[in-house]
């Protein structure tokens, strides 16, 4: 089943990256703060996705609010769930449900994880992880998170997309 989701991570200031994720229907854009390493929590929740958990985790700060990302496997299809809270710092602790579910979809597990790992190659390839680092500052470029998923991916789906070669 072709998929219509369209996801991009782009270095957008000192510390700042802008999170898009669509779909057909609809659309999510975010403006994320380096106060976590949230590509490499991007990566990780998404290569879990591979492993025998059916739920993943993971939150982006955009300062003061969170969004919080709750991806839910389902055969080979994955529920993306995103819900926003309003205060990082208070929110921590609350689940999902006390958050407003800002977007939702639900995608094959190939989609996310080639859409996922090709905006990560995307900033590798325009950034390099010297510029990457200058740019996001209190983390370096996940490249072993990189890798895991797109080991990952092409062990496990049969996607029949273009795949770069990684750093």
């Amino acid at each position: 089943m072709p998929s219509d989701l369209q996801f991009s991570w782009e270095l957008s200031g000192a510390g700042w990256a802008t999170c898009r994720i669509a779909d057909r229907s609809s659309e999510r854009k975010d403006h994320v703060s380096y106060c976590t390493d949230a590509l490499a929590d991007l990566l990780h929740g998404v290569a879990g996705l591979y492993g025998s958990s059916s739920v993943q985790r993971f939150s982006f700060d955009l300062e003061p609010a969170e969004v919080r990302w709750v991806l839910r496997n389902h055969g080979q299809d994955v529920e993306i769930l995103i819900y926003r809270f309003a205060d990082m710092s208070t929110s921590f602790n609350l689940p999902d449900g006390e958050g407003e579910l800002s977007w939702t979809s639900t995608q094959p597990r190939s989609a996310v994880g080639h859409a996922v790992m090709e905006a990560a190659q995307t900033v590798w390839r325009q950034h390099g992880e010297e510029g990457y680092r200058k740019k996001w500052m209190q983390h370096p470029f996940p490249v072993s998170a990189l890798q895991d998923l797109r080991r990952l991916h092409l062990r496990d789906d049969e996607c029949q997309m273009e795949h770069d070669l990684l750093p």
